[in-house]
């Protein structure tokens, strides 16, 4: 603008003037450029007063450092770092809250020594006043260690299988927004229960610390409550530690192949650890029409985060999840935000549900947030901040929040899921120290009804596709048939007897329970190769062989007792059970036998009534009767002759007065009564012949010091020592049914002691 206006002022002026004007120009250059310079210092001078402002109004609010250690590639840490950012986003966003919040994340990858690492680094550089995360128990004791010592509340997303002794003082920083397995490994031991399974094998992967964080013991205590037991236990190294993943796996698998339980279950796993193992036994055979898998819920988060290929080699796997709430407005609102930001973030992903750490990820943030709003503005020690944390108390997307001793007051609700084709379906549900649930219903702010079940009511899909429950157990072969222990020892023939057979080694088997093993075969509707093995031992031993895998199998008379129950299951019996004395008997034959049919009482009372109407008859005749008058004795005779002959209806005399036919007609129905008892009585002894036992107390034979005989081989000798109290030198072993005979005879024995089956076939053979 200055320069034209000396532009038009000076055109008309001549050439030499103009050149003047030419040379004036660098001064209005200068001129223009302070002009410009004071319209820069006035805008820097607006900005700096503007900055200066909004940096005042910032200060106003709080900013809290928080520390995340998570396994920033795995899925699992993908979706907990979606949530942390949604969770401080939207408090941060919040112009009501009188903090804000910063995130710090550090990877772990799920090393406990890399958390370590980091937890250290935050504590120092980043000057976090929390630690949130930690995946895996391992991670979560070492940064616990940390926290505690620098006094910075640690808020982990895992927690041990067992609690340790003392844990609230090692760690008294440390905060578990997760449960123990216990509750978990009752719902796997109900579910084995429920298939009828009795052999499992157990497979985990070693980890960092060399063992398998006390999961082995809550599960071995589980199956033994429901009758069923650990067959074998497979322990896979750390992955991170194998040169040769595939070789070695497999060659570890090959080793499940000569078990013969086919019931397997995963304790726990890395997610590659996982794949190769479900791949390579889906290779070799193990996941099969026979076989039924079993993960629990650290492996079954991976599902999310598996391919197809790898979903379809774990068909008809049963897994275990934490149960959470879709229904909740607060999921409702917080779905929508984790799907967008998890599908923009990480798009190679193709499936956007959260998991159960994601939404205890989301909870945590509400839990330190309601815990700083709690502080008072003086308030700088860590101590009350993590008072107000363990002080929660409200529903969040993960469950209820609220803590007992450093961890979560309730057992969580779990899911029993299935896979199924190239995803899984979920079935049950498992409330803690109730059982099995087919629908869930909300009843209160604390507790949930259902359909209450004892038995998995749900419908599974089992390996292969296959509808029928899987017998748990590999089929026998004739490579590999069953071996059943036989007693060869049995002292009773008619149950099972084992001989030579007709060239050397040749065994024959026959017996009421070899022949009823016969029939059983006879109805299955498969084939079942076996082999007979003859047992020279004691039935107990017999007993601990099945139990200790010598033998597949026992048949035989066995005996079920309570205390073989506690090592192999019986089937139904099929003899009646009970313990029999048997002692020699003497004839009752006597020239006195006559008088048996009456006991000495009877025929004191028969007498006493026959005198009686004798003396009635003669009281009420004498006055009228010429027959009984006369001297006394003759009147006496007569009397008690026509009372006695009564007896056999013979009497001959006549009767005069009404009064003594009453009294006659009495007597006959008594005396008719009488003889009929009495011929019928006489009879039977007569033709049924009559043994009475010699001995017919117990305690008689102890107090007589006698000798008694029962089978050695059997739990009678036993149960004679220590129930009955007989000394053992007055106990003989008799090896056979024909040496009874023989012993009592001679005198050697007073009694035998036999088991109810085989004093029914004595007493049938020899009486």
């Amino acid at each position: 603008m200055i320069s034209y206006i000396f532009y038009e002022f000076f055109n008309d002026l001549d050439k030499p003037f103009c050149c003047d004007v030419k040379a004036q120009q660098p001064r209005r250059i200068i001129f223009a450029n302070r002009v410009l310079k004071l319209w820069l210092f006035f805008f820097v001078f607006i900005s700096l007063l503007v900055f200066s402002y909004g940096e005042e109004t910032t200060n106003d609010k709080k900013l809290t450092n928080i520390g995340a250690i998570i396994d920033v590639e795995s899925r699992i840490g993908r979706e907990e770092k979606t949530a942390l950012e949604i969770a401080v986003q939207g408090f941060n966003n919040n112009d009501s809250n009188s903090h804000k919040l910063s995130l710090y994340i550090q990877d772990s990858g799920r090393d406990p020594f890399l958390a370590a690492t980091a937890a250290q680094k935050l504590i120092k550089e980043k000057e976090v006043k929390v630690i949130i995360g930690m995946e895996t128990w391992e991670e979560a004791a070492l940064v616990a260690d940390i926290g505690s010592r620098a006094q910075v509340p640690v808020l982990s997303f895992a927690a041990p299988a067992i609690t340790p002794p003392l844990a609230a003082s090692r760690w008294p920083f440390l905060v578990r927004m997760a449960n123990g397995d216990s509750e978990q490994m009752k719902c796997i031991a109900a579910i084995i229960s429920s298939f009828n399974w009795k052999r499992v094998i157990v497979i985990y992967e070693d980890d960092a610390f060399g063992g398998d964080s006390g999961k082995l013991a809550l599960l071995s205590k589980a199956l033994q409550d429901v009758r069923s037991e650990i067959d074998y236990g497979l322990v896979l190294p750390p992955f991170s530690s194998l040169s040769n993943p595939n070789k070695v796996v497999q060659e570890e698998l090959m080793k499940l192949l000569n078990k013969q339980s086919r019931v397997f279950i995963v304790l726990q796993s890395s997610l590659s650890m996982t794949i190769h193992l479900f791949e390579k036994a889906t290779k070799i055979g193990l996941v099969g029409r026979d076989s039924a898998w079993i993960i629990t819920d650290t492996i079954s988060s991976y599902l999310d985060s598996f391919n197809s290929s790898v979903i379809s080699s774990m068909e008809g796997t049963l897994g275990i999840k934490a149960y959470y709430s879709e229904d909740s407005s607060l999921y409702k609102k917080f779905y929508p935000k984790f799907r967008k930001t998890f599908r923009n973030e990480y798009q190679d992903e193709d499936n956007f549900q959260p998991g159960i750490n994601a939404l205890r990820a989301y909870d945590s943030i509400r839990i330190i947030t309601q815990a700083m709003e709690k502080l008072k503005s003086d308030e700088n020690s860590p101590k009350p901040l993590l008072k107000n944390i363990f002080s929660s108390n409200f529903y969040g997307l993960s469950g209820e929040i609220r803590f007992e001793e450093d961890k979560l007051s309730h057992d969580p609700v779990l899911r029993i899921v299935n896979v199924v084709g190239k995803k899984y379906k979920e079935l049950d549900f498992w409330l803690p120290g109730i059982g099995f649930s087919r629908n869930l219903v909300k009843k209160n702010e604390t507790g949930y009804v259902g359909d209450i079940s004892v038995d998995l009511a749900g419908k599974v899909t089992w390996p292969a596709s296959l509808k029928l429950v899987p017998k748990g157990w590999s089929m026998p072969t004739n490579i590999k048939p069953m071996i059943i222990g036989v007693p060869a020892r049995t002292s009773f023939e008619k149950f099972v007897k084992v001989e030579d057979g007709k060239y050397p080694g040749e065994k024959n088997y026959d017996g009421f329970c070899i022949e009823l093993f016969y029939k059983v075969l006879s109805v299955l509707d498969y084939a079942l190769p076996y082999q007979f093995d003859p047992h020279n031992g004691t039935y107990d031993e017999l007993v601990h062989k099945v139990y200790n895998k010598t033998y597949d199998a026992a048949v035989g008379d066995i005996t079920i007792l309570a205390k073989r129950t506690d090592y192999v299951e019986f089937t139904q019996p099929y003899a009646e059970s009970g313990l029999t004395m048997i002692v020699p008997a003497k004839s009752e034959s006597s020239a006195w036998m006559f008088l048996k049919p009456f006991t000495t009482e009877m025929w004191l009372v028969t007498g006493a009534i026959l005198i009686y109407t004798m003396i009635i008859v003669w009281f009420l005749e004498r006055q009228s009767n010429p027959e009984f008058r006369g001297p006394w004795n003759n009147q006496i005779g007569t009397a008690l002759w026509f009372t006695f002959s009564s007896l056999f209806f013979a009497h001959r005399e006549k009767i005069y007065s009404n009064l003594t036919r009453v009294v006659v007609v009495v007597w006959l129905f008594v005396v008719l009564i009488l003889t009929s008892s009495y011929t019928a009585s006489l009879t039977s002894m007569l033709t049924v012949q009559r043994l009475e036992p010699n001995i017919t107390d117990i305690e008689w034979l102890k107090r007589a010091n006698v000798k008694i005989g029962c089978d050695g081989d059997s739990f009678v000798r036993t149960y004679l020592e220590e129930v009955i109290k007989f000394k053992s030198y007055n106990i003989e072993n008799v090896s056979s049914e024909y040496r009874y005979e023989g012993e009592f005879k001679s005198g050697h024995i007073s009694a035998a002691f036999l088991e109810l089956p085989y004093g029914k076939v004595f007493l049938s053979h020899y009486c």
